[in-house]
């Protein structure tokens, strides 16, 4: 196995140093603007201590992911399209932030502001993919060697289904301290086995999540002193759905992005059981991290759990992959 620096290795610690650097002076100039957690008065209890801690700290991962690939974009083109989902809805999630710590309230976007901006910078993905990168609507299917080419309009709402539901996977996961970004990790070095056999030119991208989250981890694992928030959340929907896009192979979220599934399947049915019961729940809270703290497990311990879980499907994603096994 021979490893290649350049792309390989050294967007992992230029990642890294960025985000380092950033948090120690971003974290002060957060709580100097104000731009704290606004937590939910419906939440779980232990949560209102939370309340104040610096949020917007997605913007140092951002950074982490943009400065770097500037030096990548002439060498290795195909990070492009990732670069703008990622940085696209980190940007959607910075506005939905802006107001709610302008507002002091929970809630910043209404459902449909939010949904029009996703649909609007999916929409502009799927003209580069098909226009710029001239990329096919191909599925492949995983544990196979098979892959089907869909009716471009068929695969069209199929990408907006895969972006739509990832993004808010992951920005429903990001509800305890570590949370997301430990599970994230896992997928990022998932993502950089993968592309150095499938994909060479898009390994970049993946060193700098893994880079970025691990030196986010430094100030985000519990307890935590600085989120994310939705910047941070809604980029790794982002770049995760677009990476798997790119590959052909969008069904992979559902192996390697189980986590994220969970949560969205558990929050869909928890709404859906509430109305249709008139006030029944199937979960103690949801998303479900929440029905878990709610049963005496502690934030660590559910990521701890949510991770290893994590690393597995992430094994069982390279079985998945016909170039997950070539190291």
């Amino acid at each position: 196995m021979t490893i290649d620096f350049v792309r390989e290795i050294l967007p992992i610690l230029l990642s890294f140093a960025v985000v380092v650097i950033t948090l120690p002076f971003l974290i002060p100039l957060l709580r100097r603007l104000k731009f704290g957690q606004t937590e939910r008065e419906d939440g779980p209890q232990s949560h209102l201590s939370k309340t104040g801690t610096p949020t917007m700290g997605g913007i140092a991962i951002l950074l982490g992911l943009l400065v770097p690939s500037l030096f990548y974009l002439r060498s290795c083109p195909e990070i492009i399209p990732i670069l703008i989902m990622t940085i696209g809805f980190g940007v959607i999630g910075f506005i939905d932030d802006m107001i709610k710590v302008v507002k002091k309230q929970s809630d910043g976007l209404s459902p449909l502001q939010k949904m029009a901006l996703q649909f609007l910078l999916t929409g502009g993905f799927l003209v580069y993919y098909f226009l710029v990168e001239k990329k096919e609507a191909i599925v492949h299917i995983p544990f196979t060697d098979y892959a089907f080419t869909m009716p471009v309009w068929l695969f069209c709402i199929f990408v907006f289904f895969v972006v739509l539901g990832t993004v808010n996977g992951t920005n429903l996961t990001d509800g305890l301290d570590g949370l997301v970004s430990e599970v994230t990790v896992v997928v990022a070095v998932f993502f950089i086995i993968v592309t150095r056999n499938a994909a060479p030119g898009m390994e970049p991208m993946s060193g700098l999540m893994f880079g970025g989250l691990m030196g986010f981890l430094l100030f985000n694992s519990h307890p935590a002193r600085v989120f994310m928030g939705d910047t941070g959340s809604l980029a790794i929907g982002g770049w995760l759905s677009s990476m798997c896009i790119l590959l052909y192979d969008p069904l992979l979220i559902i192996i390697v992005g189980l986590i994220y599934l969970i949560e969205v399947i558990s929050d869909i049915l928890q709404v859906g059981y509430f109305k249709l019961t008139h006030g029944k729940r199937i979960f103690k809270m949801a998303p479900i991290h929440h029905h878990f703290e709610l049963c005496g497990m502690s934030e660590v311990q559910i990521g701890t759990a949510f991770t290893v879980i994590t690393v597995f499907m992430c094994l069982l994603g390279l079985l998945s992959h016909p170039a997950g096994l070539t190291f």
